[in-house]
């Protein structure tokens, strides 16, 4: 079965401890970005499907595997995001715009 997607690091080890043969390579930075995306997009795609905790959780390890390709840092996420819930506010009020 062909797959050509990011997986997991243990991923490789877990097939191959069930006798089946991996065939993988390293990505390098640009394919890499490039999966990162596709991954979040699946990672996405599936929450929305399944809506639970173990999907989120997928989400969010994409996220962090983003954050530090990107050199992003959990800080500089938190900061930005109350940033924004000050002056834009969040999400908690259930706000629906019909018309503008």
């Amino acid at each position: 079965m062909e797959y050509h997607k990011l997986v997991r690091d243990k991923i490789i080890e877990r097939i191959e401890a069930k006798g089946e043969k991996a065939i993988f390579h390293i990505a390098d930075e640009v394919e890499y970005w490039a999966k990162l995306k596709e991954k979040l997009r699946e990672e996405v795609e599936e929450f929305l499907e399944a809506e639970s905790v173990e999907e989120l959780a997928d989400i969010a390890e994409v996220l962090d595997a983003i954050m530090k390709h990107k050199g992003f840092t959990k800080e500089a996420l938190v900061a930005e995001q109350q940033r924004k819930a000050e002056e834009r506010g969040a999400f908690e009020k259930h706000i629906i715009l019909d018309e503008s």
